[in-house]
């Protein structure tokens, strides 16, 4: 608190506070003159300067080496020529796309950019009303819509991530290549629907966006994923060796025989049976885009790791494919544990002992895909419309839409 004794202090100091503001200000005339100088002559000193910068830059393109950074490469300074591509530790240039050797890798490219679809194209006005309507969903129907959002919002960006991070620097074919920069996208706009779902129907987004950190039947799933991107995601991990390359391996089975292959289908049929009864039908048709897309990814990847078998086959040992077979196993446990969280009774014409059916049919299928035996004899298909749906053609009048062809831009007809 200032006392009579600090003014009077205050008012005895006053002169030299004058005789110091005088010296600042005359500072500052002076150095505001010096400034103004300089702009005055910069012009011509710029002039100078940009001319020399110039000459300097074009010099500097007469000692340009085409060949620097291409020694690494064995053959990388010739043309490619088909055989001497290869999936992993190709030596060939990675930047020539063509000649094509994985033609399916190319076709599933341009099936994807054909399919292209955002978010914003689909009308959530019925699902906001529902949602909105306190009588609208039971209590059972908004777990499975909660649930899901928290998963899906989260595993994209998992998968994504693994792509981005890891697998694309590893795999060494150009259409390969090609084929995952198209995923990546497709992951970020598979993120971007469960967002926009999420903010249209009005859904406290921390509780979505950490359900992987707080819903244990989430959060273990995200747990068994994150361990095998972490093992490539060492900036000195390389490919090469029969360790690093079954490392490799690993990661792709468990992303898509595992992640996309099984941890998907439970949410994906709950969600699309809402829309096969009118219920949060937009929501609904965001998630049949998104499992086609992702049908094609799991597609791609078993290719892709059979592929990688093919061309060396002394990584697909008896215990690398025991190691694959309790990978899928797991995995099938884990969303089983899922299924039975989202549905403690049963809901929507299925049930937690009808979801197990499935996941058993889906896991027999992720096993014989890549050359493994089925370990559930006699599972069926429960949900024989899930097929329908994932087809690459979409069901004239299915939900609301009414779109005859799943394509992008022009290529949409309505009805």
């Amino acid at each position: 608190m200032l006392t009579w004794d600090d003014f009077d202090e205050k008012e005895e100091n006053k002169p030299a506070l004058e005789a110091e503001k005088q010296v600042i200000e005359k500072s500052i005339v002076e150095e505001t003159n010096i400034t103004a100088e300089n702009l005055d002559s910069e012009p011509a000193s710029y002039a100078s300067s940009s001319s020399e910068r110039k000459e300097k830059a074009l010099a500097g393109l007469n000692d340009l080496d085409t060949e620097a950074g291409l020694a690494d490469l064995e053959g990388a300074s010739a043309r490619v020529s088909v055989d001497e591509k290869q999936m992993i530790n190709c030596r060939a240039d990675v930047n020539q796309l063509v000649p094509f050797k994985y033609d399916w890798a190319w076709q599933k490219y341009l099936d994807g950019s054909a399919n292209h679809w955002m978010p914003q194209e689909v009308n959530m006005t019925a699902d906001i009303a529902l949602w909105k309507n306190k009588d609208g969903l039971t209590d059972d129907e908004r777990r499975i819509v909660m649930r899901n959002l928290g998963f899906f919002s989260t595993a994209d960006s998992l998968v994504a991530n693994n792509i981005v991070l890891t697998v694309y620097k590893q795999i060494t074919n150009p259409e390969c290549r090609q084929y995952l920069l198209r995923q990546a996208l497709e992951e970020a706009i598979h993120t971007h629907a469960y967002q926009y779902v999420i903010e249209s129907l009005g859904i406290d987004e921390g509780e979505i966006f950490n359900m992987y950190r707080e819903v244990p039947s989430v959060a273990r799933k995200a747990a068994w994923a994150l361990p095998f991107t972490n093992s490539l995601s060492d900036e000195n991990f390389k490919t090469g060796t029969l360790e690093t390359d079954k490392t490799l391996l690993r990661n792709l089975i468990a992303f898509y025989c595992v992640l996309e292959g099984i941890f998907f289908y439970c949410g994906f049929t709950q969600i699309l049976s809402m829309g096969n009864r009118n219920k949060m039908t937009g929501t609904a048709e965001q998630f049949q885009y998104i499992l086609r897309d992702e049908s094609m990814h799991v597609n791609f990847g078993i290719d892709m790791i059979n592929q990688i078998k093919l061309e060396n086959p002394q990584l697909w040992d008896e215990a690398m494919q025991e190691e694959a077979a309790e990978m899928i196993l797991q995995g099938t446990a884990l969303e089983i544990e899922y299924a039975k969280d989202t549905m403690p009774t049963g809901i929507l014409g299925m049930n937690a002992d009808m979801m197990t059916e499935y996941l058993h049919f889906i896991a027999n299928r992720r096993l014989t895909q890549i050359g493994l035996s089925e370990e559930f004899p006699n599972a069926t298909n429960p949900f024989p419309w899930m097929s329908e749906i994932m087809d690459l053609r979409k069901e004239k009048n299915f939900f609301e839409t009414r779109v005859i062809e799943y394509q992008t831009g022009g290529a949409l007809s309505w009805d």
